[in-house]
């Protein structure tokens, strides 16, 4: 399929494609020049907020492990039981 480039630099993505890829309206790419081809890649951005909270839960969980405080579970599911209790 041929797209032309509109005047604000849209370009319409085929339906074909919009369906066999799950795209919907809103969502976002990071859209990049490689070697003389555009790539378009769907990504998802978090917000700053949640991003922080994930950091802070990886920073201590690596101070639990070094400190030999990090719980050992014997299967995946005593572990999301474990995470259900708090």
């Amino acid at each position: 399929m041929i797209s032309v480039l509109g005047s604000q630099s849209q370009v319409k993505i085929p339906a074909s494609i919009i369906s066999s890829m799950g795209l919907r309206e809103g969502d976002k790419f990071e859209i990049f020049e490689d070697n003389g081809m555009i790539r378009m890649i769907p990504v998802v951005v978090y917000p700053e907020d949640y991003i922080s909270k994930i950091n802070d839960e990886v920073s201590n969980l690596k101070e639990n492990i070094k400190a030999g405080r990090q719980p050992v579970f014997n299967s995946v599911d005593a572990l999301f039981n474990s995470l259900e209790d708090e």
